[in-house]
């Protein structure tokens, strides 16, 4: 008898309590045409990552948006070209109307964001240039060559990483010191609950009413068990 599949739920805040959801394996992913960051402002997140984030090998942080915008006025393109994509997906105007922030990472562990970002879809756009790596769904089986204008929508509970093209998981000495493997990309949360987002995701809600009742925290159920991500692998597995 063959192995029924497996079941994930995205538990997430919605109002004043928990509602539940499929965790979607539709990843979408196109190549935007963008201007080229001007060379001080690549400058001057190089010294940003360099001396104050102290990017470790996996680690994502913020870089400020504010200065970019002064020192990049071409920036305002780029969100108008992402607002364009996702409209041409079905999103409507959802992009327009959510919060942008600018990001850095030194590639990342695999991981999900089910259990903060739950109620959200993340929407990134990559302003780097092609430098050998690629952001992998290993349980959606996508891997998506990472360069300037590369644009994609996933769901938050979805396991991911950015990783050596050449790799077959995330390894920390992929990303040693002395290497240039930081990626910039601009991210937005979109609204899962935004009937746009959810139908262009195909997330179908209130899947497990019962286990929502009896948790108070945002998570990502594996058969009705929270599960977490072998930050190696991107496999599911149960918490130790």
């Amino acid at each position: 008898m063959s192995r029924p599949p497996d079941r994930l739920t995205s538990l997430f805040h919605s109002g004043d309590a928990l509602r539940s959801r499929s965790v979607s394996d539709v990843v979408l992913w196109g190549r935007l045409d963008l201007p080229v960051p001007p060379a001080r402002l690549v400058a001057d997140w190089e010294r940003e990552v360099a001396a104050r984030l102290e990017l470790e090998p996996g680690d994502v942080e913020p870089l400020p948006l504010a200065r970019a915008r002064a020192r990049w006025p071409a920036l305002r393109h780029c969100v108008q070209a992402m607002s364009d994509w996702t409209r041409t997906l079905g999103l409507s105007e959802v992009l327009a109307a959510s919060e942008v922030a600018l990001m850095a990472c030194r590639g990342a562990r695999y991981h999900h964001d089910g259990e903060h970002y739950g109620g959200a879809a993340f929407c990134n756009l990559f302003v780097s240039e092609d430098k050998g790596l690629d952001l992998h769904f290993p349980v959606a089986g996508h891997r998506i060559p990472l360069a300037r204008g590369t644009a994609v929508v996933f769901d938050t509970g979805q396991p991911h990483a950015v990783i050596r093209r050449q790799g077959s998981g995330f390894d920390p000495a992929d990303f040693a010191p002395g290497q240039d493997c930081t990626q910039v990309f601009l991210t937005w949360e979109l609204p899962i609950e935004d009937p746009h987002v959810g139908r262009t995701l195909r997330v179908d809600f209130d899947t497990d009413p019962a286990a929502a009742l009896g948790i108070d925290q945002e998570q990502v159920l594996l058969n009705g068990e929270r599960a977490v991500v072998c930050p190696e692998s991107g496999r599911w597995r149960r918490p130790a």
